[in-house]
C-alpha cells in the first residue's frame, strides 16, 4: 500500500512552475542582498560575524568579496530557474545560501531558515524535467510526470512549518494583543497605513487572524470547497506581510507554493503552456532503492517535527532564554531591548575594565549583544580570545537586563559568572542564565 501511496506517477507540472519560481526568487533574494545595503550592514562592516556556535570557521570574505559572492548566488538562481546543469546549480546556492546563513546571526530569520531546507530539498527534486535547459538538451530525462511523494513532502513539510507557527502564538502576550500592537507601533510612520495600524482593533484582527490562518491554511487549500477563498486570503496576507514587514521574498515564496493545492490540470493549461501536454495516468514506479528512500524521508520528518519541540526539554521560558528558539518557527513572537555592561577582569588581579562595545561591534550587532544569551557567549570567548594574543588571561562578567514584550527590565546575567569560561551546550540549559518572571 505504501508503495502504491508514493510512488504513483501524477503530473508535474506544479513542480515545474515552482522551480521556475523558485530560481527567479532565490536570485532576487542574492540580488537585493547586494542592494539594499544588507551585505554591507551584516556581512562587511562588521569585523567578526557571531556564527552558529560549531561554525566558528565560517566567517565572511575580506573587503568587497561578499559582494560578488552573492552575485554569483544569483547568477545561480536564474541557472536554477531555467533548469540548465540543475542539480549543480541547485547545489551551489544550497551551499553558499546555507554558509551565509550559519555565518551571522545578526540578521536571524526563520524565513532565511526555511530558505535553505528548501534549498537542500529542491536538489534531490526531479524539478529539472520539463521546461529547462537541460531536459531540452537531453531528451532521456524529459518526463511530464513524478512519484506522488514528491507533493507529498512540499505539501507536509509546508502544514509543519504553519502548523508549529500557529501552535507558537498560543501564548498570553499573543492572544491579549500585546505582541501585535507592539509591532504596529515601530510601524506608526508608516506612509499611507501608519495611523490605520495603530487603530485599537487592528492588534485584535492581526492576533487572531494570523493565528487562524497559519493553524488552517494547509488544510483549507487541500479542500476543493475552501481552496479559493483560502488563497485570496493567502494573497492579502502575504502582500499584507511584505508591505509592513519587509521580509524579502518569503511572502512570495509562500504563494508561489499554493501551486501545489490545485488542480494540474490548470497549472499546465495557465502557468505553463509551454510545456503542452498533461500526465493523466496512474502508473506505479517503485524504485530498486525505495527502502533507503522511504528511510530517508521518514528520519527527515522526524527531525522536522521534533527539533521544534526541544524548547519544552530545556528549563524556564524561551522567550526569555531564547534556548531553543532557532530553527523552531517562533516568527514575529515578541519584541526584546536590553542593555548590557562587559567587565574584563585579567586573573590574579582586580584590575576592572569596561568594555566598550562600540570598539569590538557593528551597530547592527550591538542591537542584539543585550538580549542573546548565546551571543552575550560568543562575545565573552571573543573577548578571552584577543586579550589572550596579548599575554593576559581574563574573566569576562556580564551585567544585562532585558525587557520582554514591554515589560519592566530584569537581570538576564548573572553578573557573578565569568562568562568566558562557560561552556555552551545546545540542548541544555545554562545556569548563568537568571530566571524569569515570564511564567509569574
Amino acid at each position: 500500500m505504501w508503495n502504491k501511496w508514493l510512488f504513483t506517477r501524477v503530473d508535474n507540472s506544479g513542480l515545474i512552475f515552482f522551480r521556475i519560481a523558485f530560481g527567479l526568487l532565490i536570485a532576487l533574494e542574492a540580488i537585493g542582498g547586494i542592494f539594499t545595503g544588507w551585505i554591507r550592514r551584516t556581512l562587511v562592516e562588521p569585523d567578526f560575524t557571531f556564527n552558529f556556535i560549531g561554525f566558528e570557521f565560517l566567517q565572511p570574505l575580506p573587503g568587497d568579496l561578499m559582494y560578488y559572492y552573492y552575485g554569483l548566488m544569483g547568477v545561480f538562481g536564474i541557472l536554477v530557474m531555467i533548469g540548465f546543469k540543475y542539480r549543480f546549480s541547485m547545489f551551489c546556492y544550497t551551499i553558499m545560501w546555507a554558509s551565509v546563513y550559519l555565518m551571522q546571526k545578526s540578521s536571524y530569520n526563520n524565513h532565511y531558515y526555511l530558505l535553505m531546507l528548501l534549498c537542500l530539498i529542491m536538489i534531490f527534486l526531479p524539478a529539472h524535467k520539463a521546461l529547462s535547459f537541460d531536459a531540452w538538451k537531453n531528451k532521456a530525462i524529459r518526463s511530464i510526470s513524478m512519484p506522488r511523494w514528491v507533493w507529498l513532502f512540499i505539501v507536509l513539510q509546508l502544514w509543519i512549518v504553519y502548523s508549529y507557527a500557529s501552535v507558537a502564538k498560543l501564548y498570553p502576550d499573543w492572544l491579549d494583543g500585546t505582541v501585535p500592537e507592539l509591532l504596529m507601533r515601530s510601524k506608526s510612520d508608516y506612509w499611507l497605513v501608519g495611523d490605520f495600524l495603530q487603530k485599537p482593533w487592528i492588534k485584535w484582527v492581526i492576533a487572531y487572524f494570523g493565528l487562524i490562518f497559519d493553524l488552517l491554511i494547509v488544510p483549507m487549500l487541500l479542500w476543493k470547497r475552501t481552496r479559493l477563498p483560502f488563497f485570496i486570503l493567502a494573497i492579502f496576507f502575504h502582500l499584507f506581510n511584505s508591505f509592513i514587514f519587509h521580509i524579502g521574498i518569503f511572502p512570495y515564496l509562500s504563494l508561489a507554493f499554493c501551486v501545489f493545492f490545485f488542480p494540474t490540470q490548470k497549472v499546465n493549461k495557465y502557468l505553463l503552456r509551454n510545456k503542452k501536454e498533461h500526465y493523466d495516468g496512474k502508473e506505479v514506479i517503485v524504485p530498486e532503492n525505495n527502502t533507503v528512500l522511504k528511510l530517508a524521508i521518514a528520519l527527515w520528518f522526524v527531525i522536522q517535527i521534533s527539533l521544534p519541540l526541544r524548547h519544552w526539554l530545556i528549563k524556564d521560558n524561551v522567550l526569555w532564554t531564547e534556548e531553543g528558539h532557532r530553527l523552531s518557527w517562533r516568527m514575529m513572537l515578541r519584541t526584546k531591548s536590553g542593555r548590557s555592561t562587559f567587565k574584563v577582569v585579567e586573573k590574579g588581579t582586580t584590575d576592572t575594565i569596561i568594555v566598550k562595545k562600540q570598539h569590538y561591534l557593528s551597530r547592527k550587532q550591538r542591537r542584539i549583544i543585550s538580549t542573546k544569551p548565546d551571543v552575550i557567549w560568543q562575545f565573552a570567548q571573543r573577548l578571552k580570545e584577543d586579550y589572550a594574543k596579548k599575554g593576559k588571561d581574563i574573566q569576562v562578567f556580564v551585567d544585562a537586563k532585558v525587557s520582554v514584550n514591554a515589560r519592566p527590565y530584569e537581570r538576564l546575567i548573572n553578573p557573578e559568572v565569568d562568562i568566558a569560561n562557560e561552556e555552551w551546550n545546545y540542548f541544555a540549559h545554562h545556569d548563568w542564565i537568571l530566571p524569569s518572571n515570564l511564567d509569574k
